[in-house]
């Protein structure tokens, strides 16, 4: 199953005098001399410091943006999938594999975190990140961005304390909804037990990972990341090879990694960001706020939510096959999930430029920045994919010794290798749609592969065995992807419309102004 972790996406505010991106916002509100005295016009922004984050967004040559915004993005998640690589090799030296089992039986907790973090941080970051270009025409758009960002936070850390409480309540239960036979039961408790505890901290970073993005600072959300992925690394040794206290060992690590990140963006937002907000005082529950936020963050629920579902009904079906079936998926997704992040990286790293670009209603530099990075999305599959399908017995064979994982293993892995293909180009369609604030087709896509897949699994399941749970996510990936596709033919006229105006609420202040 393919992990969409997101990544899990954001920038700095315009301004119309050129200053670095942690000084204070200047604005000129002279009027040209020609300007009626009773209606004083802005003078034109003056052009971003080069080398700035907003520079990046607003002016930089689109391979430079796009090396600015998408290559720390991709090297984080490859790091990212790295560790979780090297995450299955330690839990797997304990040499039980219901271990291996539990970790993958708990992947629908990773899809909640995605739930909660991502409809708070993706709906969020795309809004301020429509502000900040928006500000390039109006600098009272910047005001805007303590409320979306303090909501933001603060209502992914309530949220996900509600959850993880409900999840600890109802613990027993939830293990056999997971699909944990006898002898899993114990290590799947142990995992999602610490699992539900840290999901608060979890949506947190997550969030403000998309905060820092969305001013432009890919560096910084790469620092922090991989901060977070060297902790849990140290914090495995620890738990998982000195202690010997197994799945809990490294869901505690996971969660004490995270709250490692959360410190660091806490600390350079309050530092560096001159229009981001994370106190509590500018939280606000505005339709202006919360109707954007929700309408793309929603989407994100909806996948986050069908992904758990999805997760639930295949780790069901692979139980019938035994502990070495959920073994070796739970290796396999992590080994495909190298060429996946980068993909991820591509897509996920675009959004602030592709948002900032609409928001500005630069028609230029929103058609360059899609069409580059689906050149470089295209370039990755192809050459990534391949490679490990080549090397792919020699890849799999490094984390599993049992004949049986192995035999298993390579087929799920070459279907989760072609499912990345087309994975990454619906990513990218799924940007466009978040960019834009089209919340729509986005909720659609994001339903898609959910809706699809179950009937399909549960066909290739009684239709062909083992081969058919395998496979069903592959073809399920390709029909999302012709959705995607014709839902971003049929939006590209409302696109070129949002374009046109800068945004639809500067369209309709135009129309307003020219109306008085």
């Amino acid at each position: 199953m393919n992990e969409n972790i997101p990544v899990p996406t954001n920038i700095p505010v315009p301004t119309n005098i050129p200053v670095p991106s942690n000084t204070p916002e200047s604005t000129n509100t002279s009027a040209p001399a020609d300007a009626p005295a009773s209606r004083p016009a802005p003078a034109p922004p003056s052009a971003p410091v080069v080398g700035s984050n907003r520079w990046y967004l607003s002016a930089a040559p689109i391979v430079r943006a796009l090396v600015h915004l998408c290559v720390p993005m991709a090297a984080a998640m490859i790091v990212g999938a790295i560790y979780n690589v090297i995450n299955a090799g330690f839990i797997g030296s304990q040499h039980d594999t219901s271990l291996l089992a539990a970790i993958t039986l708990g992947t629908p907790l990773l899809g909640l975190v995605m739930a909660v973090g991502g409809v708070f941080g993706v709906g969020g970051g795309a809004l301020i990140s429509r502000h900040l270009g928006a500000a390039e025409h109006d600098p009272g758009e910047a005001a805007r961005i303590k409320n979306v960002s303090s909501f933001a936070l603060w209502g992914a850390v309530v949220t996900g304390a509600v959850i993880g409480a409900a999840g600890l309540v109802l613990l027993s239960t939830v293990v056999r909804l997971l699909g944990a036979d006898s002898a899993a039961v114990p290590a799947t408790s142990a995992y999602v037990g610490v699992m539900f505890a840290f999901v608060p901290v979890l949506a947190a970073a997550f969030c403000l990972e998309q905060i820092v993005r969305a001013e432009g600072a890919a560096r910084q959300a790469m620092i922090g990341l991989v901060l977070s992925t060297v902790a849990n690394v140290v914090f495995d040794v620890v738990f998982i090879l000195v202690l010997h206290w197994g799945v809990a060992g490294a869901a505690l690590g996971t969660g004490l990694a995270n709250a490692v990140t959360i410190a660091y963006f806490v600390t350079w937002l309050q530092r560096n960001s001159e229009h981001v907000s994370l106190s509590p005082q500018w939280f606000t529950l505005s339709p202006s706020v919360l109707k954007p936020v929700f309408g793309v963050g929603s989407g994100e629920l909806i996948q986050s939510a069908f992904l758990i579902v999805t997760t639930l009904v295949l780790n069901n079906l692979a139980a019938a096959y035994g502990d070495s079936a959920l073994a070796a998926m739970g290796v396999a997704v992590r080994i495909a999930q190298v060429p996946e992040f980068l993909v991820m990286g591509v897509t996920i790293g675009v959004l602030p430029l592709l948002a900032y670009s609409f928001g500005k209603g630069d028609r230029a530099r929103f058609g360059s920045a899609l069409r580059a990075s689906a050149v470089t999305v295209g370039g990755i599959v192809t050459v990534f994919s391949t490679t490990v399908f080549v090397f792919r017995d020699q890849v799999f064979s490094a984390f599993s010794g049992d004949g049986s994982v192995l035999a298993i293993g390579v087929t799920i892995l070459t279907a989760q290798l072609v499912a990345t293909v087309v994975n990454g180009f619906t990513g990218l369609i799924t940007s466009v749609f978040q960019a834009t604030g089209k919340a729509l087709p986005a909720i659609v896509l994001s339903m898609a592969q959910g809706v699809l897949f179950v009937p399909i699994v549960l066909v290739g399941n009684a239709w062909f065995g083992l081969g058919g749970v395998v496979w069903a996510l592959t073809v399920t990936e390709v029909l999302v992807f012709v959705v995607g596709l014709g839902m971003w033919l049929a939006s590209r006229a409302a696109i070129e419309r949002g374009l046109a105006a800068g945004s639809d609420e500067r369209a309709e202040a135009v129309l307003e102004g020219a109306a008085a």
